[in-house]
């Protein structure tokens, strides 16, 4: 077997030199490429045509350095690679926005880097996911005051890994061939893919890929991609140079040397390092067999639960304390469904006194049985108000131990069946907090001639109105108002106007005593942001603003200097989308 595999690998190394002797003449001068053989020039490879033809253009010399200097051609490679600054990477055109390459330019990275903290510990609405998206990935030079391109580059991976896009982040990754600018991000979208056991999907990023590929673990997972096309030799061919160059991992080249066939059986050994050192594992052992507890990492939980190798909960034993416990995280982290932890949960016997008792009798139970008997009981209760009080109870259960999305999907079945008119005061609040309510988009805009901000006028954000038609309207619309005394301009009424004028809609001076502005209803560091042309900052400042929130539900003040902030940027878009969602009546 070691004759068949060294045989095998004389015969690469001969075909390389004779191939790179032959196309000597056609060589261009530029660093070797050694870590994606199967890069062709000025060509993205698909998944079926990654071969050995891109060493051609490699000159004879670089072999011959690449024998004998090896350690200080992977150096020089990789400054170069490093040397070459990539200013703008982004996936939409600034002028799609109203904004421009220099939208950081001016800001400041002490700001910045603060912004981007507080943001990080929200969850953001889709209102201000959207902001972000738009801001983060708008083709733009990156700031450069008190602030590294690497910095700022971090800020972009760790927002996109948070936000679990992988469409848009396999997008963004290979729109600008940026996978060694993001290696973090890169690995974070392949192991996602491989812990839904979607090796295909996997795999598709490398051959999408046309720079070389610098990380380890990258590097690692792309020539275990070949091998899964079936291209063994350009595998086996970078496996020997990278080893030339120092490369050394044991696990990895016993499980890859039984893919390549030189191996009968392989180690039996299963690493939880990563998610494809797991993935080898099971690939190459037939009897694979891994039972995961408390400590596994969630993405390996993922990864059994997508390839069906998880234990049956139904076949575990009711006194078995530890591995319900890890059931019920597993349950909380998605991995095991709710419908078989509860279903686990009527094993579980308890006598009529526990029943009728229930409120007090959990507490002397353990956690997992009081979460049984307080299951079983909501079962067995017909009433909404003691309904409510146990799924109330039981819900609290599960967030003291840390695993309240356990008790979700359930919840919201039991909710479901209760009437609205049957829910008591003191339970609203829990209700419709726990209750898949109706969003607000989905209701239709129901137009009042009679209130200015929901009126047809606020089809003008939708590109319905031209700009003469909209003055002819709006003039006669104000002329009323003036005459009508009872009538007030509300803080909506006077965003409408305010976007309207911002985008050179003239409105006659006579109206101009309708309403007043107060200096103080802006933010002085937005305002300074602003006159400072910090463009990029005052974007994160109003995410930061809207938070969690849908914009709907934020006070009108703060709605106010929102699109005030807007309207300065002369971001329409954003802020047009804003309005339609703030401005309308909707029902």
């Amino acid at each position: 077997m070691k004759i068949l595999k060294s045989s095998n690998k004389k015969t690469l190394l001969i075909q390389l030199v004779c191939l790179v002797f032959f196309t000597q003449v056609l060589a261009e001068e530029k660093p070797i490429d050694i870590w994606n053989i199967e890069k062709k020039d000025n060509q993205v490879i698909s998944e079926t045509n990654i071969s050995s033809e891109d060493t051609a253009g490699k000159t004879q010399n670089s072999v011959y350095e690449l024998q004998t200097n090896k350690q200080k051609n992977t150096i020089k490679l990789d400054k170069e690679f490093l040397s070459k600054e990539i200013k703008i990477v982004g996936l939409y055109d600034p002028s799609e926005y109203g904004l421009s390459m220099d939208m950081w330019s001016n800001s400041d990275g002490v700001k910045l880097k603060n912004l981007f903290q507080n943001i990080s510990k929200f969850n953001l609405s889709e209102d201000a996911s959207d902001i972000m998206h738009i801001s983060l990935l708008t083709n733009a030079y990156s700031p450069t005051q008190n602030i590294t391109e690497k910095e700022f580059m971090s800020f972009k991976s760790n927002w996109l890994i948070k936000d679990a896009n992988l469409e848009l982040i396999e997008e963004y990754l290979i729109k600008n061939q940026i996978i060694n600018l993001h290696p973090n991000l890169a690995r974070y979208l392949v192991d996602s893919y491989l812990s839904e056991s979607n090796v295909k999907k996997s795999c598709e990023v490398f051959s999408k890929n046309t720079e070389p590929i610098q990380d380890e673990y990258l590097s690692k997972f792309n020539l275990y991609c070949l091998i899964n096309y079936g291209k063994n030799e350009e595998a086996q061919l970078i496996l020997d140079l990278k080893k030339e160059l120092g490369f050394e991992d044991n696990y990895f080249e016993n499980k890859i040397n039984y893919l390549f066939g030189y191996l009968d059986e392989v180690d039996k050994e299963i690493s939880i390092n990563s998610i494809l050192d797991f993935h080898l594992a099971h690939r190459t052992n037939p009897e694979f067999s891994y039972e995961p507890n408390q400590d596994t990492p969630r993405i390996i939980w993922k990864y059994l639960s997508a390839a069906n190798l998880l234990y049956k909960i139904q076949d575990v034993e009711i006194t078995d304390v530890e591995k319900i416990s890890t059931i019920e995280k597993a349950v909380n982290d998605k991995n095991y469904s709710e419908e078989e932890l509860f279903e686990f949960y009527k094993k579980f016997q308890f006598n009529i006194n526990q029943f009728l008792n229930a409120k007090e009798a959990y507490k002397s139970l353990s956690s997992i049985e009081g979460r049984a008997l307080l299951y079983q009981r909501i079962l067995l209760t017909a009433e909404p108000k003691i309904k409510l009080e146990f799924i109330k109870v039981l819900k609290d259960l599960f967030i003291s131990d840390e695993i309240g999305d356990a008790f979700d999907s359930e919840l919201k079945n039991f909710l479901d069946e209760i009437n609205v008119e049957d829910v008591p005061s003191n339970f609203t609040s829990f209700y419709n907090s726990n209750l898949n309510m109706k969003e607000t988009v989905d209701k239709k805009i129901k137009y009042n001639s009679k209130i200015l901000h929901q009126s047809k006028l606020i089809n003008y954000f939708n590109g319905d109105y031209a700009k003469s038609k909209i003055e002819e309207d709006l003039d006669k619309f104000l002329k009323k108002i003036k005459k009508d005394k009872k009538y007030f301009l509300s803080k909506k009424d006077i965003i409408f106007l305010e976007a309207l004028k911002s985008d050179g809609v003239e409105i006659s001076k006579k109206y101009d005593g309708l309403y007043e502005i107060k200096q103080s209803e802006m933010p002085a560091d937005i305002q300074t942001m602003i006159d400072n042309n910090e463009i990029g900052a005052a974007l994160l400042r109003i995410i930061e603003v809207i938070g969690p929130d849908k914009i709907e539900n934020i006070d009108e003040d703060t709605v106010y200097f929102i699109i005030n902030t807007l309207n300065q940027l002369n971001v329409d878009i954003i802020r047009n989308k804003l309005l339609l969602k703030v401005l309308p009546l909707k029902v």
